[in-house]
């Protein structure tokens, strides 16, 4: 996989590098796939953009490449797409990647705290977004100024913890938090619109408790990058992210069978080539 460079501070986001490096991290999950049963292949397409949008955009770093900001996938089970930008970034080896759920392999299904670049262990959804407040709570104590980037999925919005987190947050005054909710419109394999209907629309959910509210395209990173640079300077940020479940592959997208599940030989190759023709 070609290795794009990444920006030495926060505040810079090269729209072409970015789509090239999101169709080269597709294009190594894609290839993942092919050593393993199943994976989260769907689920990590739909937050593809916001992810790099995160690390290579909004997350400032230092000459050695070390951030100060925290970023947790509260949506544990993109962990593809946190693995594939973690390889870019230098933090993961192709090793690693390669190992992933085989035997002696340091890489699992969703990500584990203390692993290189990973901040919480999640997958059990609904815990991200409140291991963050007191994430932004330490940084306030400490004088430490960082900024805390949290990605939700939809279908995550319907745990209870989350709620009281999102009420909390106002409470505690806290600020320097940016959470981005990847909206692909499922839970699980199943639309939320016939799961779930009453939890949409998102937006006025986190208007009525005191956030700062952006709609955008979740598949746009400039679109992105400029919701999360004109956040509020004394609220936290709530981005509701429309995307695709499994962007960038017709026969994926939207089709909640892709929620867990490995390509096909044939499939594969098709991926492959709908990719290289969207270059």
């Amino acid at each position: 996989m070609e290795v794009a460079p990444s920006p030495k501070v926060g505040g810079i986001l090269d729209l072409t590098i970015s789509k090239q490096r999101c169709r080269a991290m597709r294009r190594r999950i894609l290839d993942i796939s092919q050593t393993v049963s199943a994976l989260h292949i769907a689920p990590a397409f739909s937050c593809m953009e916001i992810l790099d949008t995160i690390y290579f955009g909004l997350m400032r770093r230092d000459s050695s490449g070390k951030s100060s900001d925290t970023f947790i996938l509260s949506k544990g089970h993109g962990a593809m797409a946190q693995y594939v930008v973690l390889e870019q970034l230098g933090i993961l080896s192709k090793s690693d990647l390669d190992g992933y759920c085989h035997p002696h392999g340091r890489l699992g299904a969703h990500p584990d705290y203390g692993l290189p670049g990973i901040e919480a262990s999640t997958g059990s959804l609904g815990h991200g977004l409140p291991m963050a407040l007191g994430v932004c709570l330490a940084n306030a104590e400490s004088r430490l100024a960082s900024s805390t980037y949290v990605v939700l999925s939809d279908g995550e919005m319907m745990e209870g913890s989350n709620w009281e987190a999102v009420m909390a947050a106002i409470n505690l005054k806290i600020v320097d938090l940016t959470i981005f909710v990847d909206s692909n419109g499922f839970i699980s394999a199943t639309p939320i619109s016939s799961r779930h209907p009453n939890l949409l629309p998102l937006e006025r959910k986190f208007e009525a408790f005191g956030w700062d509210v952006r709609s955008v395209d979740g598949h746009d990173q400039q679109v992105l990058f400029n919701a999360a640079q004109s956040k509020s300077p004394d609220r936290p940020l709530a981005i509701i992210a429309t995307t695709t479940k499994g962007k960038g592959v017709s026969f994926m997208e939207n089709q909640g069978i892709w929620h867990y599940r490995s390509p096909s030989h044939d499939e594969y190759r098709q991926a492959i080539a709908e990719l290289e023709a969207n270059a």
